[in-house]
């Protein structure tokens, strides 16, 4: 296995970090825009090599795909470029895996009712054409989606006969500081997808009625998280697990909710005020700048936070229904990270670690043909268990609660 990263941050870096551990790739080329920062995050060994890529630029991934003589690319840059990046993979004939899926578009004119252009829309229509090629695209194979979703199918195959409603649950209690020892807001992920993904319309699926949308920030629950967590308001959001569970595990409803605070909702509201959420380019003093790419500058960059950032983060999938006995059955699955762990073994801030771990975990199991497949396919498609018993040996255990 040859593998292509695309994107050097916070979540390239880690996956880098967290490969080097593992023997199954014979090569791991970390790609970006920023050819320092790829050389930056390359490991001390000789399996890796660092090159410049814009990945927007469909032409120029295709190239180094055929440079390297890539077998697999993984996708870990905003989903801005998931399409170039799919593009080019399925030009190059190599297999694709990402962790966000392509973007999503309000309907134009019910956008609270009515889903409009769906997540991932762009790379399902394509299904087709990988399959006929005998290529798989593996989508959304991060933490949330992704280990959420093996979770929803490991519910499935072994908890449940029948199932009620499978929801993702994600919270934390992460603080970060600054020199003072003062809290302060620096949101642990990507700010530019946290926009995207908390100011769109949040989609919900019920059987019988298929896929809709809500306001952003509907349907506030306070949900109990484990290991010390404990309470957080969670809300509904946009979230891929939305659009890819039920296309392979039956379940009467699904959802995808987030714990994120009232602060942090007051600050995305405040954004979309101001307009300061928007992509598209406004003219400042005849430069033309986009208000998000603004936001994103001026916060601190999350793959730098770890040092200051404490606390743990969750994320996992609540599921309730019939259990195999036949009675009523509740549960969380869930995957606890440690930031203080995180920056200890590896030197990644816990969120962008617990996202890294699942798609080399995927590169593990493809690699060894444990899982296989071709077309456009979610976690959901594959055997959780041999996810989950890798998960497990990489050190990062993950839990079941009861009721």
């Amino acid at each position: 296995m040859r593998v292509l990263v695309v994107g050097a941050g916070g979540v390239g870096s880690a996956v880098a970090a967290i490969a080097a551990r593992r023997e199954f790739f014979e090569t791991m080329v970390v790609a970006d825009y920023d050819v320092s920062r790829a050389s930056r995050a390359r490991p001390d060994d000789p399996r890796f090599t660092a090159a410049a890529v814009d990945a927007s630029d469909s032409d120029a991934v295709a190239a180094l795909i055929a440079e390297h003589r890539i077998t697999h690319v993984l996708n870990a840059v905003d989903p801005r470029f998931v399409m170039p990046i799919f593009t080019a993979a399925q030009a190059a004939g190599v297999d694709y895996l990402d962790m966000a899926m392509s973007l999503s578009s309000p309907h134009p004119t019910s956008p609270h009712s009515e889903v409009g252009v769906a997540l991932g829309s762009e790379q399902f229509a394509a299904d087709s054409a990988w399959q006929d090629a005998g290529r798989l695209a593996l989508v959304g194979m991060g933490v949330e989606p992704g280990l959420s979703d093996v979770f929803a199918r490991y519910a499935a195959d072994h908890l449940f006969s029948e199932i009620d409603e499978i929801g993702i649950r994600d919270g934390a209690n992460l603080v970060v500081t600054n020199e003072a020892g003062e809290e302060v807001f620096a949101p642990s992920f990507s700010i530019w997808t946290t926009i995207e993904e908390c100011l769109n319309p949040p989609v919900v699926y019920e059987e019988g009625r298929g896929w809709f949308t809500t306001a952003p920030f509907s349907e506030p629950e306070v949900f109990d998280f484990p290991d010390g967590i404990g309470p957080v308001e969670c809300v509904n959001v946009e979230h891929e697990e939305v659009l890819l569970v039920p296309r392979w595990v039956k379940a009467k409803r699904v959802t995808f909710k987030y714990g994120l605070g009232a602060e942090f909702i007051g600050v995305l509201k405040t954004l979309h005020q101001l307009g300061l959420d928007r992509t598209a380019p406004v003219n400042v003093r005849g430069v033309a700048v986009s208000p998000r790419d603004v936001v994103a500058a001026c916060l601190p960059d999350p793959a730098t936070l770890g040092d200051r950032m404490s606390g743990k983060t969750c994320a996992g999938t609540w599921v309730t229904g019939t259990g195999v006995d036949g009675r009523p059955r509740e549960v969380y699955l869930y995957h606890v990270v440690d930031n203080a762990w995180t920056m200890a073994e590896y030197g990644s801030q816990a969120v962008v670690w617990q996202t890294a771990i699942n798609p080399v975990v995927a590169l593990e199991l493809l690699a060894a043909g444990t899982w296989s497949g071709s077309g456009v396919l979610g976690p959901e498609a594959f055997d959780a268990v041999p996810f989950l018993d890798l998960l497990t040996a990489y050190g990062s255990p993950w839990g079941v609660r009861e009721g």
